[in-house]
């Protein structure tokens, strides 16, 4: 008798994106079509990047609401040594899964989960290695159902980074909304307002400023 096939699960939508610079230029990154998630602009990205530099080569990146891993790809890319990425829907994982094993294989860890119960493990982790590492926080807008607290849950991540662990922490953001000066003991240094979207830059305060 002959053995009945399972169906094969539809694939979501995706579009393409490139890597914008570095290594691994103009490789192609899956971006999920679907509402709930969403890349960071090309022009968003370059500017994030053209204001890193080269201030990312040999340095941890964690991206905590990963998507398709478009930033975290990127930052390795321009000289990143590892990265993380955290990930909650498990179709967008996969793609993200998909483009780190396509573009970076081995180099970027992703982890499926909720970010919020998720970075703790992270952050252990740079404990344990003594890193100085950059954050990147891009959360699902506020206007979405069911993610009314969404910014709120967020500085709570925040207010756990600890100087010794970080370099700077970045979190793309609605432009409608104004993030504290301080969060915990990290400084905002500036901003980069693109439309609806916001680049804001934070840095451990200095010890005068603690």
């Amino acid at each position: 008798m002959r053995a009945e096939r399972r169906p094969r699960r539809k694939r979501m939508k995706t579009h393409a994106a490139t890597v914008i610079g570095g290594e691994f230029k103009g490789k192609a990154i899956e971006i999920p079509s679907i509402s709930t998630t969403r890349s960071s602009k090309a022009i968003l990205r370059e500017s994030l990047f053209n204001t890193l530099q080269f201030e990312l080569i040999g340095k941890p990146f964690v991206e905590v609401f990963a998507g398709s891993g478009s930033v975290a790809i990127e930052a390795l890319s321009r000289g990143a040594s590892k990265a993380w990425c955290i990930e909650k829907n498990r179709e967008v994982y996969e793609i993200l899964r998909d483009n780190v094993e396509r573009i970076a294989p081995g180099r970027i860890e992703t982890v499926w989960g909720d970010s919020f119960e998720e970075f703790d493990r992270i952050y252990r982790r740079l404990e344990e290695m003594k890193e100085r590492a950059y954050f990147y926080f891009d959360p699902p807008f506020s206007i979405r159902e069911g993610m009314e607290e969404i910014y709120e849950k967020t500085l709570g991540l925040l207010e756990k980074i600890r100087p010794q662990h970080c370099e700077l922490a970045i979190v793309e953001h609605m432009s409608s909304v104004d993030l504290p000066d301080r969060i915990g003991s990290l400084s905002l240094e500036k901003k980069r307002r693109f439309g609806k979207s916001t680049l804001s830059y934070f840095r451990p305060a200095e010890p005068d400023e603690a």
